[in-house]
This record gives C-alpha cells, sequence and structure tokens, in this order.
C-alpha cells in the first residue's frame, strides 16, 4: 500500500473519518461521534466533514443534507494516489 500523502491543514482525525466513510459507504457527523474509537464531537465531526468537503475528498448528500460520501478524490487520497497538498485549501472561517 502507498503511503498518503496529507495537505498541512489535515490531521489524524480527517484519515479516521475517510476511513469509516470508505467503510460503511457514507457518513454523519452523529454516526462519527458515535464512533468511540474517533473521539470526535459532533461538532468537530461536522467541521473536518466541510474542510474536506471543501478541498473535494468527500461530497454531501444535498437530497438528504447531512451525509457524506467519498468523492473519486478522497478514494485516491486513500489508496496514496493523490497529495492532498494539491487540492483546494479550505477556509475554516467558511466552516
Amino acid at each position: 500500500m502507498k503511503q498518503r500523502q496529507p495537505a498541512p491543514w489535515m490531521c489524524n482525525l480527517d484519515d479516521l473519518i475517510l476511513e469509516y466513510i470508505d467503510r460503511e459507504d457514507w457518513a454523519t457527523a452523529g454516526l462519527i461521534e458515535s464512533e468511540t474509537t474517533m473521539n470526535a464531537s459532533r461538532g468537530r465531526a461536522f467541521e473536518r466533514l466541510k474542510m474536506m468537503e471543501q478541498a473535494g475528498l468527500v461530497e454531501r448528500e444535498h437530497h438528504r443534507g447531512t451525509m457524506f460520501d467519498l468523492t473519486n478524490e478522497g478514494v485516491r487520497y486513500l489508496r496514496g494516489d493523490l497529495d492532498a497538498e494539491h487540492l483546494p485549501r479550505p477556509n475554516p472561517h467558511v466552516v
């Protein structure tokens, strides 16, 4: 397996969230909060999902509102085929 190349703005929780979405096919901040191994509040999980949405790693299922799926870029990042530093840099003030 190739090594992942995170962007400087990313944190360890981001990888855990992306891995969870990859396993479960989608996620909400509430589901991530309930995963005790992540130790993240609903607010923190939503903040990270929004940051990754701005960067193009996840996308919101608009017809369901709070559900997020991986994008092709998110899948490529998890496989180690994408350097996340080349993605758009999210604006934390928009979150």
